[in-house]
């Protein structure tokens, strides 16, 4: 069976900004452009929501997507921007990602950076920080991934990197009604990937559309 690489949940608003893409990315404005937390409220909203503390929540299509997001999954790739706002060289080994000491992830990870750092492990997640181009890069995490599918984490830049390179096979982006207006674009339009992938665009009640996509 092949090892799919699948882009799951990315989310970007009506005109196309990824979350985590503003130009002001920061500590302490970690999606670097304002409002961007309302893209992923569709998920969070959900009763499988990793994160929630209280009971409750929807169910249906949004919690389906939720509860889909680590199937099947050995490996996850991600952009250096992702995993942190720090830029050029490493000046704060400190510094573990976003996520405190239980990484959601719950597999190897791939950082893909031009600084490259060790290796490090919190919880059940590894990071590894990487040099190479798509392929190189996309190679090791099939290997560590044993098997399973390889998840391409985003950010905005990286997936486009994947996608120019040919390796994507499927993806799943949530479509939020807002327009952020600057930002790094996944696409002005989602018809850009038609003469690579079939495509099921299917609405939900919370007012996302989900885009699904499979290789041709």
């Amino acid at each position: 069976m092949d090892q799919l690489l699948r882009v799951m949940n990315f989310n970007v608003s009506a005109d196309g900004i990824g979350a985590g893409a503003g130009e002001d990315q920061s500590l302490e404005r970690p999606f670097g452009c304002d409002g961007a937390e309302r893209l992923f409220g569709w998920a969070g909203a959900t009763a499988s929501w990793p994160n929630r503390t209280d009971p409750g929540g929807t169910r249906g299509l949004d919690d389906y997507f939720t509860r889909d997001f680590a199937r099947n999954i050995g490996a996850e790739i991600m952009g250096r921007n992702k995993f942190g706002p720090q830029r050029g060289p490493w000046h704060d080994h400190e510094w573990r990602g976003w996520w405190g000491q239980e990484p959601p992830f719950r597999t190897p990870v791939f950082v893909m950076t031009h600084h490259t750092r060790p290796s490090f492990t919190l919880a059940d997640t590894t990071f590894h920080f990487v040099e190479g181009d798509p392929a190189a890069v996309l190679e090791r995490a099939r290997e560590a991934a044993q098997g399973k599918d390889v998840r391409l984490g985003g950010g905005v830049t990286t997936i486009r990197q994947f996608l120019d390179a040919g390796l994507v096979d499927s993806l799943h982006v949530a479509v939020a009604p807002v327009r952020l207006g600057s930002g790094l674009r996944l696409w002005k339009s989602p018809d850009e990937l038609l003469d690579r992938f079939h495509r099921e665009v299917v609405p939900s009640p919370s007012g996302v559309t989900h885009h699904l996509f499979w290789r041709k």
